[in-house]
């Protein structure tokens, strides 16, 4: 009865099995969703269960925690059904940061007359994360298959859009006897401009956000605490241990927040 109901939950993620590969997870959809149900569930146990504790003097909570717990468990929920969504857009990123750089190695060992099998091997001994694709499409070769198969089988795994344009060329070339350092170059330049592009824009994106989070993260809370104090001495208004700890618990999560904005825009390349 429950892996049925696992079962049909997968039926109704049909993107969940590729997601799955691009991200390296080694499950099948129903086992995977199987271990999202049960991380949710002990998340939302364990939160509940301190946030009880914490704030068991507020009696209001008692009757709004049992409509929450749901809504808590069905969130954690599909964040759990979205890692490996998660974990492709890192891996594309951790792909962007090198791709430039192992694009350019593979047109210079190709030009000094090295095969492409032996240049695979070459970039896969110094690219730590691209090096492990190229080092795949070499098992693949060495098991047997060839290489335009293997480089297919690769296109279809990567979470890189650059990546999969530069296997694309390569296997293009491949196909119609080309001569691929050429069209590599071409390739990487248009790849080196976009990342020149996105660079500017995350350069512009900056000024806003330091005035925004000097304004909202350091400006308000100092003027707005000293204020509160002072308006505390004049008018009955008790500022106990708890909110004190609850204002700073905000404050906290406003600061985590700008820096996380700060860090996903922050484009995957190293400039």
């Amino acid at each position: 009865m429950t892996g049925s109901f696992f079962q049909a939950v997968a039926r109704k993620l049909p993107n969940l099995k590729d997601n799955l590969k691009k991200a390296g997870m080694n499950y099948k959809p129903e086992d995977f969703i199987k271990r999202a149900f049960l991380s949710a569930f002990y998340m939302t146990t364990g939160l509940v269960i301190c946030v009880a504790l914490i704030l068991a003097k507020f009696n209001v909570l008692r009757g709004i925690m049992i409509v929450f717990i749901p809504m808590i468990f069905f969130v954690l929920f599909a964040y759990m059904l979205k890692v490996p969504e998660v974990r492709i857009v890192i891996k594309g990123k951790e792909i962007t940061r090198e791709i430039v750089f192992a694009g350019r190695h593979l047109i210079i060992e190709l030009e000094s007359g090295v095969p492409l099998y032996n240049s695979f091997i070459n970039i896969s001994k110094n690219y730590e994360v691209i090096g492990n694709y190229f080092m795949d499409i070499v098992n693949k070769v060495d098991l047997g298959t060839n290489m335009e198969d293997a480089l297919t089988e690769a296109i279809e795994l990567i979470p890189s859009d650059d990546f999969r344009r530069i296997l694309w060329q390569i296997l293009n070339s491949i196909r119609t006897g080309s001569n691929i350092s050429k069209s590599l170059t071409l390739v990487l330049e248009q790849i080196a401009k976009e990342q020149t592009i996105e660079v500017n824009k995350y350069g512009r994106k900056l000024n806003p956000l330091a005035m925004f989070y000097m304004i909202i993260a350091v400006i308000l809370p100092s003027l707005g605490m000293t204020m509160l104090i002072v308006l505390s001495s004049f008018v009955e208004l008790h500022l106990s241990l708890t909110i004190l700890i609850l204002i700073a618990l905000f404050l906290g999560f406003v600061q985590f927040m700008f820096v996380s904005i700060v860090k996903f825009s922050r484009p995957a390349i190293e400039f």
